[in-house]
């Protein structure tokens, strides 16, 4: 394809805002995506058709640090893995981008700091329509504006246990979201919470990033097109972008290349596209493509009593961050707590081992919750290509911050009125909130891009997705991966685009 600038890989959160924010400068942008476009069918709100069979789980396989194959929790469509979700829009604390003292060990900070991206957060509120409340959590960083939206309200039984927890001495705070809430259950009486997005009502990358992207004449998406090499010159510009797709192998070309493939997909492209000069990988003079990467330690944490039943559709509106600056041993931090969308029967049957009628019996009185702590970012736990697949071995860290996080839930929870209460923690093979596989820094020899996301060795690329966080914190990344890919795109109009 002749006559484009730029080339943008990847349609999820990153690669659609960065896209949208470039769209007015009139530049020839085509966004290349692997998946297609999700269309509306009866799967997307049927509970045993998502978790139970899989559904719209991709047809593939990695290897996990023992070689073992699994299928991994990655979706390839456009919009990414925004369309399924919980369309949480967090910004990081304002302690997060500094070293932080945890139980698992100390994170290195980040070369920027949260007055710096604080403006892009703003914006990327305001784009992504986000709903919520400021004033009402005791660890919210300054916001130079509110957000555009009040918060998503609580359905009865979840105002009756924000008002228990706030009478045991805790702070729920409505959680920041993407969700028109009218919109969402007009078209079906579910949970967002992981339900994939067909019709509109979460503020996913497609929904939003894509939509205003693709409104202007400039820009193409391109799907069913797998980005598979990038080459470079002697001098280390991107020359072009090797793509498989329906009509067969093809080389593009654009003088500017943006990579926003999702922190696994990312690295792996990056190693795959090793040459004579640099046979590491591409972008990997430090080495440190593919290391550090971060998940999230995730358990879900299941509250009930007997005698009451939870009639709650949604569930999913508020936040506990009372422990997320401390709450551990000498203050340590342990991490974010928050609602999951309502679990149903057939889903607690398809991640348990309960028969059908007691995970029926069960769900209709629990009250289910999201206990999240930090992943510390280790060299050792990293994506590494075998014979050409995908090797992901998570060095899972900090893990007993999440135990003694669980524990405090645990606690609270009983004490606010629910005699019984369960956990289950996430296993390894689903990635929650991948990230840090190509990490943002000041020194070249130490990290794979500057502060505004462009690879310290390709003067013509830059990477706009989770991969260049340096530490994981506690909270959902989406808004942070949104506010960088905004950074980003502000940097590239006054550098690169500005003659």
């Amino acid at each position: 394809m002749a006559g484009v600038d730029i080339i943008v890989i990847g349609s999820g959160m990153g690669g659609a805002t960065l896209a949208a924010a470039l769209a007015p400068t009139g530049r020839r942008i085509l966004i290349l995506e692997r998946g297609g476009r999700l269309a509306d069918c009866p799967e997307a709100r049927d509970d045993l058709a998502i978790f139970a069979r899989g559904h719209f789980r991709p047809k593939e396989e990695w290897l996990d640090g023992q070689d073992r194959p699994f299928n991994p929790g990655n979706y390839y469509y456009a919009g990414g893995n925004s369309k399924f979700f919980g369309a949480v829009f967090t910004r990081y604390r304002q302690a997060d981008f500094t070293p932080v003292r945890h139980m698992g060990g100390t994170t290195p900070g980040w070369p920027i700091s949260y007055a710096e991206l604080e403006p892009f957060y703003q914006q990327a509120e305001t784009f992504y329509q986000v709903r919520g409340q400021i004033g009402e959590d005791p660890t919210e960083p300054p916001h130079s504006g509110r957000y555009p939206h009040p918060p998503v309200p609580d359905e009865p039984a979840i105002a009756d246990l924000r008002r228990r927890l706030a009478a045991v001495g805790l702070h729920p705070s409505s959680l920041p979201l993407g969700v028109d809430i009218d919109r969402w259950l007009a078209k079906g009486r579910t949970p967002w919470d992981a339900f994939p997005n067909t019709r509109g009502g979460k503020m996913d990358a497609e929904t939003v990033g894509l939509t205003v992207a693709l409104s202007h004449p400039n820009v193409t998406l391109r799907t069913g097109a797998r980005a598979t090499r990038l080459i470079a010159d002697a001098s280390g510009r991107i020359t072009g972008v090797e793509v498989e797709g329906v009509e067969g192998r093809e080389t593009l070309h654009a003088p500017l290349v943006v990579l926003a493939a999702g922190a696994v997909q990312s690295a792996a492209l990056l190693l795959a596209s090793a040459d004579a000069a640099r046979p590491g990988g591409l972008a990997n003079r430090s080495g440190q493509v593919g290391r550090n990467f971060m998940n999230h330690n995730c358990s879900a944490v299941l509250a009930l009593h007997p005698l009451r039943r939870n009639r709650s559709v949604y569930q999913k509106t508020f936040q506990i961050n009372d422990f997320y600056e401390a709450g551990g041993p000498g203050g340590a931090p342990l991490g974010n707590i928050q609602l999951l969308g309502k679990i149903s029967g057939p889903i607690l049957a398809a991640s348990s081992p309960l028969p059908g009628w007691a995970a029926r019996w069960i769900a209709a009185r629990s009250v289910d919750l999201y206990a999240m702590s930090e992943d510390l970012p280790n060299p050792e736990s990293r994506v590494t290509l075998k014979d050409g697949q995908i090797r992901l071995d998570w060095k899972r860290s900090n893990w007993a911050a999440h135990e003694a996080l669980v524990a405090k839930l645990k606690q609270a929870l009983r004490r606010a009125g629910y005699p019984v209460v369960m956990s289950q923690p996430f296993d390894r093979r689903t990635p929650s909130h991948q990230c840090g596989t190509a990490r943002m820094g000041a020194d070249a020899g130490a990290s794979v891009v500057d502060t505004f996301c462009r690879s310290h060795d390709h003067p013509n690329l830059y990477i706009s997705d989770a991969s260049v966080l340096p530490t994981s914190a506690a909270v959902n990344p989406a808004l942070t991966i949104a506010a960088l890919s905004l950074r980003a795109a502000d940097h590239i109009r006054r550098t690169e685009l500005s003659g």
